[in-house]
């Protein structure tokens, strides 16, 4: 019979609970708190009572299982409080509607004033970048070149003039970018204002209407004006 508690776990076939407070065995099955405790139990009752188990070294051994399972709890307690900052709740939602949002998309309409104003995301440095805005019908009106730009997002602003020179009208266009770099393509993806016109929640997480570009997530929202 085992003359103390390490030497009792160890013949059980795991590792004692120093190693933390989930020890996993065979069948990918894990050493609980509570199969923790009952084994100690176990152990208790059928130690040799002229060899018991050390008082201070089990006393020891359980300080160190209760600590690091204290721990392994906080951490999930922790992690569930960080999901909840960073989260977007209904509330918070339906405060998006009436307002306009930059996020990726394809699809613009213009300003009261005329034109559009939108940006370019670059995954790398980029020695030429060229913006194309499109009518509905695939026609071409307006070709803005950017230039160099470093990776990031880089802005630009139309003032709905077509390259003849007239009013290309309040849309919708079509956006679309180019980027070249050193090394050839750079991959750019267009960004564009507009309106979110409802909030609907999809699983517990807000999705925004917005007009021109359908469903999106809050995530997808990059500023909100």
């Amino acid at each position: 019979m085992a003359t103390s508690f390490d030497a009792t776990v160890r013949n059980l076939g795991i590792g004692t609970p120093t190693t933390g407070p989930v020890v996993k065995a065979a069948g990918s099955q894990s050493l609980g708190q509570n199969d923790f405790l009952k084994l100690l139990t176990a152990q208790l009752k059928n130690q040799d009572p002229f060899e018991p188990v050390d008082n201070t070294q089990m006393v020891a051994q359980m300080a160190q299982f209760s600590s690091l399972a204290g721990i392994s709890e906080m951490g999930t307690t922790l992690k569930s409080i960080a999901d909840r900052l960073g989260g977007t709740t209904s509330a918070e939602a339906l405060g998006y509607v009436g307002r306009t949002v930059l996020t990726e998309g394809a699809t613009a309409y213009g300003r009261s004033t005329g034109g559009i104003e939108g940006a370019v995301e670059l995954d790398g440095a980029a020695t030429d970048v060229t913006v194309t805005l499109s009518s509905v019908d695939g026609q071409v009106l307006k070709t803005l070149r950017l230039g160099k730009q470093p990776a990031g997002t880089a802005s630009f602003d139309w003032d709905g003039r077509t390259d003849a020179g007239g009013d290309a009208g309040a849309g919708p266009f079509t956006v679309t970018a180019q980027a070249s770099g050193a090394k050839g393509e750079v991959t750019a993806r267009t960004l564009v204002w507009a309106p979110v016109q409802t909030v609907s929640m999809n699983a517990g997480s807000p999705v925004l209407d917005v007009a021109g570009l359908g469903p999106i997530p809050v995530t997808a929202v990059r500023k909100v004006g």
